[in-house]
């Protein structure tokens, strides 16, 4: 019996331990500190040696303004000998909360001593300055470090000081000399220096960034210089600039840099910078010695072409791609070409039985699974735009099946469900929805919880599903790019369904139809009835974000364009849009971005 007792004692003794530090921590955090003090009282007894109770303890006290308690309690601890010099430092902050600086320097010099008896007291030390933004005394610990033991290095650390200091220059010197000399990557510093510029190229922080760089490409003829102008020009959406750069790394490199070129060209091109991406493609055209790298510029310049909408251009594409395909020929290799043609002949000529044809070719070549998922599901995508519902599923369903935990797989069961939306099978579009929205793809989980909420909605309030059916045919209309049908469907829906729950779902779309035919106008009407008429359904957010984007894009009203995002910021924080809207809000302030 009594070994059982001195047993549960042991066991006891810990568990009321970690009771304290828990209650401690909450009573802190809650800001009760005159609770949280008894608990840090009986830890710091217990556990004298634990550094994070006797911070805990000492900030309770400081809290409460009991700085006397802290005195005594801090000279104990140097009174007993062998003790850590950041006692001192937090003995002179203590003088300081007092108001009394001269009294807290003395202690902070004291500590600053300690460091020649043991340079490695060094970081500690500087840690604590820096914890209670006592820059300069940090600074002067680190250096005091290294000069005493030559094999220290904090100037990493160092220069991120200067940062906080807001001695820029120095900062940017600091890290590109770390850099040169092989003490950090690029990616750190670039992570560093990325919380100091903005999108801005006249920002005055870019601009002694550039002065910097210039200054060390003349110095040395290093192509980290032209890689670092080339990121720095990104960042201020300069892609003219940025090419200019890349051209000159690709040339010293002998050509092996053409990822860093398509890259760049991407980018152009989805911020609609279509002349510098062209630019950017036909120099990889031209350049590239690889058949793939070669032919996917010409499927980017393709699709530049394609961004203009003039028919007349059509039948000149459609020569240039045959001219490809008489080129690589039918291959696994070269899978992107057969399908952009498909695609081409299908929703730009409305031509969908050729597609079919040449697709249904494509998978009589040698392919891997993924290479097979990745035709079906263009395949499909096809067949539903020919209205061959039942065929295309068959293949969205041999994808879904072969790469179930693939987010091709998940992509595919939502092709399921759309087409099943499609045809009018409400009910089994459900089903496939429903395992979607626990999906891995953000993008994917939220179309899935879109649609099904659509359907959810519209089927319980209206039993034979009549305005359902309607919208689920301006979907299709508009998938097929018959974009006025689409439109004049949602009319239907909008005059003859009014207060209905379908309505907000039909202003949304049209919208977006309407955008597509620079109907800008007409598109913020839609979006601004469903901010007043619909503020606390489902689509608010969804209507603010393309509002938002509308004004910002388009309009060129930047002021209104952040009064949306900000709706979002403070309205909507669980929404899909929510990262992107405080991004662009943000960026129209004038924030650095990270």
């Amino acid at each position: 019996m009594r070994i059982i007792l001195i047993i549960l004692v042991f066991c006891c003794a810990p568990m009321a331990s970690a009771q304290d530090d828990f209650l401690a921590k909450q009573y802190f955090n809650d800001g009760d500190f005159e609770k949280a003090v008894v608990f840090y009282e009986k830890l710091v007894i217990k556990n004298p040696r634990r550094t994070d109770y006797s911070d805990g303890l000492i900030a309770c006290y400081q809290q409460l303004e009991r700085y006397s308690d802290v005195e005594d309690f801090l000279l104990e601890k140097i009174g007993q000998g062998n003790t850590h010099p950041i006692l001192l430092i937090q003995l002179g902050y203590n003088h300081a909360l007092q108001n009394a600086p001269e009294k807290a320097s003395e202690y902070y010099q004291q500590a600053l001593s300690e460091i020649e008896r043991n340079p490695n007291y060094g970081y500690a030390i500087a840690q604590r300055f820096q914890e209670y933004s006592l820059l300069d005394y940090t600074l002067s610990a680190y250096k005091k470090a290294m000069e005493l033991n030559p094999t220290l290095d904090y100037n990493y650390q160092m220069a991120r000081i200067y940062g906080e200091q807001g001695n820029i220059d120095k900062m940017y010197d600091s890290y590109l000399n770390l850099l040169v000399n092989g003490k950090t990557s690029k990616s750190n510093v670039l992570r560093s220096i990325d919380d100091f510029i903005s999108a801005d190229p006249e920002n005055e922080n870019n601009l002694k960034l550039k002065k910097a760089l210039l200054k060390h490409a003349q110095q040395d003829p290093n192509l980290l210089w032209n890689d670092l102008l080339s990121w720095l020009f990104v960042q201020q959406k300069q892609y003219n600039s940025a090419f200019r750069q890349e051209k000159a790394i690709f040339k010293r490199m002998d050509g092996g840099t053409i990822q860093r070129l398509e890259n760049l060209g991407n980018l152009a091109l989805n911020d609609n910078e279509t002349e510098i991406a062209k630019s950017i493609f036909e120099y990889i055209s031209e350049k590239s010695v690889d058949e793939i790298t070669q032919l996917n510029a010409q499927l980017n310049l393709i699709d530049i072409q394609l961004l203009e909408e003039d028919k007349k251009n059509l039948t000149g594409i459609d020569q240039q791609f045959k001219d490809l395909i008489a080129t690589h020929g039918y291959k696994s290799q070269t899978l992107q070409l057969q399908i952009a043609y498909a695609n081409f002949l299908t929703f730009r000529r409305d031509s969908p039985e050729p597609a079919i044809g040449i697709l249904k070719n494509c998978l009589e070549l040698p392919l891997n699974t993924r290479g097979k998922a990745y035709v079906k599901l263009a395949l499909g995508d096809i067949l539903v735009f020919d209205k061959k519902f039942n065929e295309a599923l068959i293949y969205f369903s041999q994808v879904q099946k072969s790469l179930k935990n693939d987010v091709l797989g998940q992509n595919a069961r939502f092709k399921v469900a759309q087409t099943s939306f499609y045809k009018g099978d409400f009910d089994w579009a459900l089903t496939q929805l429903k395992v979607l929205r626990s999906s891995t793809s953000q993008l994917i989980a939220n179309d899935a919880m879109q649609l099904s909420l659509l359907i959810a909605d519209n089927s319980l309030e209206d039993s034979t599903q009549i305005a359902l059916k309607k919208y689920a045919r301006a979907d299709l209309l508009a998938y097929q790019k018959k974009t006025k049908e689409a439109i004049a469907v949602l009319d239907d829906i909008l005059q003859n369904h009014k207060g209905e729950k379908i309505e907000d779902e039909a202003l949304l779309k049209q919208g977006e139809l309407l955008v597509g035919l620079k109907d800008y106008e007409a598109a913020k009407f839609n979006y601004q009835k469903i901010t007043e008429f619909y503020a606390n359904d489902i689509l608010a957010d969804d209507a603010l974000f393309a509002l938002g984007e509308l004004y910002r894009n388009v309009l060129n009203e930047p002021e209104k364009a952040k009064e949306q995002y900000e709706k979002i910021i403070y309205n909507y924080q669980d929404s899909y849009y929510f990262p992107q809207a405080r991004k662009n809000f943000r960026m129209l302030r004038g924030d650095s971005i990270n």
